[in-house]
């Protein structure tokens, strides 16, 4: 069966189009001025139709959790975020004990395995326990330790399919061991909740790493020893061409100019947008425990009770868009880039761009970044 979209507002890698998109088994099957035979029609003319939001980390939303949570609460959280345009998700999971952490994984594999999630639940993204204490954040500093292969080889032999992508400090890792077992293996490892210097962030990258989780928050900087000054992570992620920022664009995280800086210096292509939501994105709950964390909700933005720093964000895909256009002025194509093509990418997935050959995952929207409607292999799934 053949699917015609129309609109006036087609978002392409570069720019806006107006007519038509035809979906023929869950592939993108070819774009037209012209109108040409389909089986169905939908007309969304007047409303922006683009790719399917791809959020790389998120610890959950609506009220569900993604650690510690049944298989059916992990679906809930990710079919959530689907309502706001987001069509894959890696389901984030942050450090607790290791047996607690286990058990999360192979929830979010039972949530993979049963098929029954309508977003496509692409891995789990392991955030800790190998973090640096100095940088932990929101992260509870009694589960933080440094790699175990005791831990992790036997875990990654019974879930490697499962997991996607493993946060980690690179300091604690100082011969680059588990990076480059991680990558091996097809794992992204990424560096974050770290106080690495240039050196260890460059045997990261030598090991395979090219991801730095949510950059400015938990990363390092500059640092002076006896005068001598040496390059952190923030400089690193600058200076070295393998590594992508993942930026944290709810508009609280970061301001505009930090965001429209790091853009500046990596280019477009080289920078992704992430919710790092909590499981209270789109609730009413103003406060809760996180893996052993206290939090509050206020001014838009989940915080440590004494204020001292943030613990998450309650962003969904539409607020990154919406962020990075109003806030930041980025043109809408380019936007969209940042959490379609450049997650798409890294992941190796045929998704992310309104391209023949391309999975046919949508999201319809309005001028006020409103989702109506979403598209999951060319079928639609949500809708108003």
């Amino acid at each position: 069966m053949k699917t015609r979209l129309k609109s006036d507002r087609i978002v392409l890698r570069d720019s806006l189009f107006d007519g038509y998109v035809y979906v023929s088994d869950g592939k993108i099957a070819g774009l037209s001025a012209e109108a040409m035979p389909a089986d169905e029609e939908y007309d969304f003319t007047g409303l922006f139709l683009s790719p399917g939001f791809i959020d790389i980390h998120t610890h959950g939303g609506g009220g569900h959790a993604f650690a510690d949570s049944s298989p059916s609460e992990v679906i809930a959280g990710c079919d959530f975020h689907l309502s706001h345009g987001t069509t894959s998700i890696l389901p984030t999971v942050s450090s607790s004990p290791f047996a607690d952490m286990k058990r999360s994984l192979e929830n979010i594999a039972g949530a993979m395995r049963s098929g029954g999630s309508k977003a496509n639940i692409i891995g789990a993204h392991l955030e800790g326990p190998y973090l640096s204490p100095a940088q932990s954040g929101a992260q509870h500093a009694d589960y933080l330790t440094p790699p175990n292969p005791e831990e992790y080889l036997p875990l990654v032999e019974e879930y490697l399919p499962f997991i996607k992508r493993w946060t980690y400090a690179p300091e604690l890792d100082p011969c680059g061991e588990f990076c480059r077992f991680l990558t091996e293996r097809g794992i992204i490892a990424s560096p974050g909740h770290t106080d690495a210097k240039y050196s260890d962030m460059l045997t990261a990258a030598e090991n395979g790493a090219k991801l730095v989780t949510h950059l400015y928050s938990c990363t390092s900087t500059v640092t002076r020893q006896q005068g001598f000054r040496t390059p952190g992570v923030i400089e690193s992620v600058f200076l070295l061409d393998a590594y992508t920022a993942e930026i944290i664009a709810d508009g609280r995280h970061l301001p505009p100019e930090l965001i429209k800086m790091i853009l500046k210096i990596k280019g477009p292509d080289r920078v992704i947008a992430v919710t790092d939501s909590l499981s209270v994105a789109g609730s009413d709950i103003k406060s809760g425990t996180m893996c052993g964390t206290d939090f509050i909700i206020e001014e838009g933005v989940a915080r440590l009770p004494d204020r001292s720093a943030f613990v998450g964000s309650i962003a969904t895909g539409d607020i990154l868009v919406r962020t990075l256009v109003r806030d930041c002025g980025l043109a809408l194509p380019e936007a969209i880039r940042l959490v379609s093509a450049n997650p798409a990418r890294l992941l190796g997935l045929g998704k992310g761009e309104i391209r023949e050959g391309f999975d046919a995952d949508l999201a319809v929207f309005d001028n006020f970044f409103d989702v109506s409607d979403v598209f999951v292999a060319g079928k639609r799934v949500s809708g108003r």
